[in-house]
């Protein structure tokens, strides 16, 4: 997983999921209360009007017998059931009433329980709580909670009167007549005073006489409003403790969130610094590129390094370091604005982004931070070296805005790298800007390490032979290969434009082995062709003698080619010899053994030691061309090269000068007993038919 990925997994909070689930689980849990409600509120209805509608249906089988004369004064039975009635014809009108008629003129049919298929109701007038729609009664719980908590209700109850009369009060029953104002009807019936019911009225009724009448009697629906209350009180506890566990899940969610939240921050802490790390600079130096703020501003992205920092972390301790670390980061912060940015993303380097307005000011800026930091440590005089990619803000246009928002912090900061680099091989503090100029350095790296195995394989790389002569004699007595390139995509190409390249990528080994090859098939060519030939020296690389076997390789690809060995010198460079130095004394031993000959270049280029040439067994030793170039302030750079002679001469090694180009420095040299000369002053690197005439 990317960085990026693994922030985005660890930033999910689950927060919203959390609140989402919160509130589907508070809408199913509402619908299942809701449903309950109304599902035992219909069951209760249901059961109690099944129940009234057997009642009723005897009390109109006992008026359609009595209209038979069958049991005489009918009237007086179903009177005294207490059922309030009313008896119409088909028109409507009404025959006959007991009670108070409340009765809706309309009707409709629907099903009671399983055992009532078509049973006609009828909404009361009065307390129409009950009513038909639709095949099925519905409940109005909204207008029986509203009334409930209405004067009309009290005072339909009559409680006022309870609260005073502790007697017992029953419901009365008698004919309806609109002029009797002892007519009473009460909606709760209360036995005493811990005893109330609440009825619901709604009328059924019933077909006689063949359908030519209808029996209408009302119903009561009875619940016990104690019972009531306790089914209330019932849900609002239930109610309160899923607010609870709801409330409980929530706070869970914010403490993971919180959790969540420090998760972050030691995901993006530098324990050194106590500041950012490089995560965090990846990935909200992203996004702060990417944004509006961004967008809209020159932002600098900064790699800014403590240069020998690892040298004085040996000098003084690591924790010594990590202070200093500290406090360099400290000063960083407080000369930055509070939306720029810095992190510490590894042991020396500081990344930082920041918006300036030209690039003069923020080269002041960065010059004015290392002067500062430079002296962060009292005791100690520091440097600081910052490579810096400009991203300029965006001219409004889709093309600009794009590109903003296609840019990466990653690539940015590697420009400020490869900036930085350019100076990275010296101790001083400094400021390079990436530029078009390190683009085309770039390019021209990855053209390269894409062309040089093809080249290879097509024998592109060519060999120049440059001559020694002796300076007492002017007779040619040896010569150096060295390489060129002959491309046919870029043309004719000069060592030091791909070399370096081939070094740092590894590829120089592939160099060294195509140039022993081609050397060697040269000479064994010019031997059979009847040339007097000389020994010619190749250079083979420093990254070659890790090799265990390299002076089995080198004597395997000259036999290859036939060519006798005294004919190959094998020319080492004064770096090499600061590797494994046991390593490269039996190397040299072997390739003696084998009959080469070997030398030392660049002698003096370097920090070489006389313990290199104590235990190194060579046969050659090369003057570094920069003894014989500009003015020798006091003859010193002549003693020196007259001294290294002679001590060469003690070892039994033979002397070569390269750079030579004036007469004055032959002359000079053939005094001093020099052995060869290889320069300008007696000829350039030639190709092979040049050093043929020079052979001839």
């Amino acid at each position: 997983m990317t960085n990026q990925k693994i922030y985005k997994k660890i930033k999910k909070s689950g927060l919203g999921g959390a609140l989402i689930l919160s509130l589907f689980f508070t809408i199913i849990m509402a619908a299942l209360i809701i449903f309950s409600i109304l599902t035992i509120g219909a069951y209760i209805v249901d059961t109690k009007l099944s129940s009234e509608y057997e009642k009723i249906s005897y009390l109109a089988h006992l008026y359609e017998e009595g209209q038979s004369g069958k049991y005489g004064d009918v009237f007086g039975l179903i009177n005294e059931d207490g059922h309030d009635y009313v008896v119409r014809d088909k028109s409507g009108k009404v025959l006959y009433s007991q009670g108070e008629n409340t009765c809706d003129e309309h009707g409709e049919e629907v099903k009671l329980s399983m055992k009532y298929a078509n049973v006609r109701v009828y909404k009361d007038t009065e307390l129409g709580f009950i009513y038909p729609e639709n095949g099925d009664t519905q409940i109005a719980y909204g207008e029986i909670w509203k009334w409930f908590n209405s004067d009309e209700s009290r005072k339909q109850t009559n409680l006022d009167a309870l609260e005073d009369d502790d007697s017992e009060m029953q419901m009365t029953s008698h004919i309806y007549d609109p002029d009797d104002e002892d007519n009473l009807d009460y909606s709760v019936t209360i036995d005493n005073l811990d005893e109330k019911y609440l009825n619901i009225p709604v009328w059924l009724g019933v077909e006689v006489n063949d359908g030519s009448e209808e029996f209408i009697g009302r119903a009561l629906v009875s619940v016990d409003v104690n019972e009531l209350g306790f089914m209330i009180i019932l849900v609002l506890v239930l109610v309160i403790v899923f607010m609870f566990l709801n409330f409980a899940f929530i706070i869970s969610a914010i403490i993971g969130l919180v959790r969540q939240r420090r998760l972050v921050k030691f995901f993006f802490a530098d324990t050194t610094t106590n500041g950012h790390n490089r995560m965090w600079y990846q990935i909200k130096g992203n996004e702060l590129i990417k944004s509006r703020y961004g967008r809209k501003n020159n932002l600098a992205i900064i790699n800014l390094v403590f240069v020998n920092y690892r040298n004085y972390c040996v000098c003084h301790s690591l924790a010594e370091g990590e202070k200093a670390l500290k406090e360099v980061y400290s000063q960083i912060k407080s000369r930055i604005n509070k939306k720029d940015m810095c992190a510490h993303v590894s042991d020396s380097n500081f990344a930082l982004v920041v918006k300036y307005g030209t690039v003069e000011e923020i080269r002041e800026r960065l010059e004015s931070m290392i002067s500062a930091l430079e002296v962060v440590d009292p005791e100690h005089k520091f440097s600081f070296q910052a490579g810096v990619s400009l991203l300029e803000a965006a001219d409004g246009s889709r093309e600009s805005i794009r590109e903003r928002k296609n840019a990466e912090i990653d690539n940015e900061y590697n420009n400020a790298c490869s900036a930085r680099s350019r100076i990275s091989d010296t101790d001083e503090s400094g400021i390079v800007f990436f530029d078009d100029k390190l683009v085309e350095e770039q390019k021209w790296i990855d053209a390269v390490q894409e062309k040089q195995a093809l080249a290879v394989a097509n024998e592109e790389f060519l060999v120049y032979y440059q001559p020694k002569y002796d300076p007492r004699t002017d007779k040619l007595c040896g010569a150096e290969a060295l390489i060129r390139w002959e491309s046919p995509d870029y043309g004719f190409i000069t060592p030091y434009k791909f070399i370096p390249i081939f070094e740092k990528n590894g590829f120089i080994t592939e160099i060294d082995h195509y140039m022993i090859t081609h050397v060697a098939r040269d000479q064994k060519k010019w031997l059979d062709e009847g040339y007097v030939c000389v020994p010619v020296s190749v250079n083979v690389s420093r990254a070659h003698f890790i090799e265990n076997d390299l002076a089995e390789q080198i004597r395997d690809m000259v036999d290859a080619e036939g060519c006798p060995h005294e004919y190959i010198e094998i020319e080492l460079t004064e770096s090499a010899f600061f590797d494994d130095k046991k390593a490269m004394i039996n190397t040299i031993n072997k390739l003696k053994s084998y009959g080469f000959t070997v030398s030392m270049d660049d002698c003096g280029a370097g920090y070489s030691s006389l313990n290199s040439l104590k235990d190194m067994p060579l046969d050659v030793l090369k003057l570094d061309a920069d003894f014989f170039r500009g003015d020798s302030e006091n003859g010193r750079g002549e003693i020196v090269v007259s001294e290294a002679i002679k001590l060469a001469k003690s070892l039994n090694m033979k002397t070569v000068a390269e750079g030579v180009e004036s007469q004055e420095q032959v002359e000079f040299l053939a005094r001093e007993g020099c052995d060869m000369i290889q320069g300008y002053y007696y000829a350039k690197p030639m190709p092979i038919s040049e050093y043929e005439e020079r052979m001839k």
